[in-house]
């Protein structure tokens, strides 16, 4: 085995323990095939399942899965107005599954994410009785101001180039980078509105974290 990719294996094997001691269960998928596959297997045929924006999830072949038919999808991208979006993240909350990826997970096993909406940091931390992570290996940071720092440099502007949204750190370094963890722009288009850190869980298993041996998403 390279001794990269080597490297790169044990530090996912320490960040799964670290989550498994908060009360997260954690996998490892060589491949983005194998994520998917634990994916089916942490489903149910008929599972009323949702999703947070990702391009993860569509890049590893998950959302792919989730359209299948196998499950009752609340796909948002599948609806023409503002109402039907609001109404499907509001169901959400009830669902069986809620598949995401994260923008940043420690080395302590901590889930370091920041949105715009608040659509999905809100389905990770309350109501879906299931929440499936899919996370490539560089999201892993060492700690928390690592993950504000590649979240706020890399995460924030690439997903403002995506959604075509003008913010100040698509032009420059974001401001944030250098003060308090809330830091930023003060731009009506800021995607930085909600902050959320998920630490030892109250609900052991509820939060699945799938660790993928690519890069996968920003």
């Amino acid at each position: 085995m390279p001794r990269r990719r080597e490297a790169m294996e044990l530090r996912i094997r320490r960040t799964m323990a670290a989550l498994e001691k908060n009360n997260m269960s954690a996998y490892y998928a060589p491949e983005s095939a194998d994520a998917v596959r634990i994916v089916e297997e942490l489903l149910g045929e008929g599972d009323v399942i949702s999703c947070g924006g990702s391009v993860t999830l569509d890049a590893s072949g998950v959302k792919a899965l989730m359209r299948s038919g196998k499950y009752d999808f609340l796909d948002r991208d599948a609806v023409e107005t503002d109402a039907e979006r609001q109404a499907i993240y509001r169901r959400t909350f009830s669902a069986d599954a809620f598949l995401t990826s994260s923008n940043a997970i420690t080395e302590r096993g901590e889930l370091f994410n920041i949105d715009g909406g608040g659509n999905r940091v809100a389905a990770m931390l309350f109501g879906p009785k299931k929440v499936i992570v899919v996370a490539g290996c560089n999201k892993i940071v060492r700690d928390l101001n690592a993950a504000k720092l590649y979240v706020k440099a890399v995460s924030v502007p690439a997903n403002a180039l995506r959604l075509h949204i003008d913010t100040p750190c698509t032009h420059a370094a974001c401001p944030g980078t250098d003060g308090d963890l809330c830091g930023g722009c003060a731009s009506e288009n800021r995607l930085c509105a909600q902050y959320t850190i998920m630490a030892r869980q109250r609900v052991k298993g509820r939060v699945h974290v799938i660790l993928v041996g690519e890069e996968l998403g920003y």
